[in-house]
């Protein structure tokens, strides 16, 4: 541990359980509250029985206003009239947007130019100002820094801010009331707000409760920080909200604190957990929201038999991302594949080649054939079918089917 680090853990936390429960209080009425239910099938699946914190149900669809609309409620008069500026890829930005229009404050918010449009539509929905700048969460801060600045505005900080950690800390109140059972809560993080609350108030209410933080793989900021690690921070991830290159001065603190460990989840798990969400619980999460399972699907082993709290932070996803994630999701476990068959181009040959696609029952969905841009001799073609099949092991009949009829298969992978 360095000196800064030693320093920073001799002093006590900005926030205290008091400070969340006096959160609740102001907040109240103006918040869903949302339910912990359990999940009987993740339960079964997972060998640990799973709770989970349906977050993306609140007005915004995230937890984040509960943070937002705290911060609001304790600006004095001249902040409210002059306005609030903040910094956030998304979900931010909607709760700061929605509670500032009901309260009557003017808000700018600054989102990275790769926010999905529909953060960026439905913040400007609720009457926020909104400016687009940077590629990264970082960039945007910056310019919102020079813009409270020029233009005499409050800030409001994603997650490093004592009243943003005190009403994102709500959030463990409610679960460990409705649940008291969990013993164990996976917290995604980004910045670290959400852990940093939910890690003081579950620790309060239940000192022996193990604190979980997930990053997405591709950005391990916290991790590299608790850790001592220099991994990269950098990357497209499903995981936008909690893409952070630098946790907060403030919620490190916490996380250094609080934390019993920090894992990270690759996209792949990502994507995976945001599907089985959907399918399974019948419920919209976008890949931060999702991190915690990712995380459970991931390390099953180190959960076996507890009781784990996992939050789903936010439903905020692009329409179009989603319905990728999911087809994506179908081929990799077989039930939607491409398949590239070599034909000799001659009068039957794709008749043929259905013929056993149907003896197979097996429905195709797209057929596209290459003659001119392949190296195969001027008498051969190639064929790529999609086609829909019940699960993985039919679909191995069929490339069975085809192999023994004489025609040479190959499977175009998923990445």
């Amino acid at each position: 541990m360095n000196t800064l680090s030693k320093i920073e853990g001799a002093l006590p936390l900005p926030v205290s359980v008091d400070d969340i429960l006096a959160a609740r209080t102001r907040i109240s009425g103006s918040i869903v509250k949302t339910p912990t239910l359990i999940s009987q099938t993740f339960s079964q699946m997972l060998g640990c029985k799973v709770f989970l914190k349906f977050e993306n149900l609140q007005f915004t669809a995230a937890y984040k206003e509960r943070g937002a609309l705290n911060r609001l409620l304790q600006l004095d008069d001249a902040a409210k009239a002059k306005g609030v500026i903040g910094a956030s890829a998304g979900n931010h930005a909607q709760g700061l947007a929605y509670h500032g229009k009901r309260l009557g404050v003017p808000v700018t918010i600054v989102m990275p130019t790769t926010t999905p449009i529909v953060k960026v539509t439905q913040t400007q929905g609720h009457g926020a100002t909104v400016v687009q700048y940077g590629e990264k969460f970082d960039d945007a801060y910056a310019h919102a820094r020079k813009l409270e600045v020029e233009q005499g505005l409050t800030f409001v900080h994603p997650f490093d801010e004592p009243e943003i950690i005190a009403g994102q800390g709500t959030v463990a109140l409610e679960m460990l009331e409705d649940a008291p059972e969990i013993d164990t809560l996976i917290v995604p993080i980004g910045g670290g707000g959400l852990f940093s609350g939910v890690g003081t108030a579950a620790r309060a209410m239940k000192p022996d409760i193990r604190l979980i933080g997930v990053q997405a793989e591709l950005y391990p900021s916290m991790y590299d920080f608790i850790k001592g690690a220099d991994l990269a921070c950098d990357g497209d991830t499903l995981a936008e909200g909690i893409a952070v290159k630098q946790p907060g001065e403030l919620t490190r603190r916490f996380a250094e604190r609080l934390a019993d460990d920090i894992l990270l989840v690759t996209e792949r798990r990502l994507e995976e957990a945001v599907s089985l969400l959907l399918q399974i619980e019948k419920t919209v999460v976008e890949g931060a929201g999702a991190a915690g399972l990712a995380a459970l699907l991931s390390y099953r082993e180190q959960f076996v038999g507890r009781n784990v709290g996992l939050i789903l932070t936010g439903g905020n996803i692009d329409t179009r991302l989603l319905a990728n994630v999911l087809l994506r999701d179908l081929a990799r476990s077989g039930r939607l594949a491409r398949l590239r068959i070599i034909l000799q181009d001659r009068p039957g040959a794709l008749f043929h080649v259905a013929r056993i696609f149907d003896q197979e029952a097996v429905n195709i969905l797209e057929l596209s054939h290459q003659r001119i841009f392949t190296n195969l001799p001027a008498k051969g073609l190639s064929l790529d079918v999609e086609c829909e099949t019940r699960d993985g092991a039919h679909l191995q009949r069929l490339i069975a089917a085809l192999g023994a009829a004489g025609y040479e298969v190959a499977p175009i992978e998923v990445a």
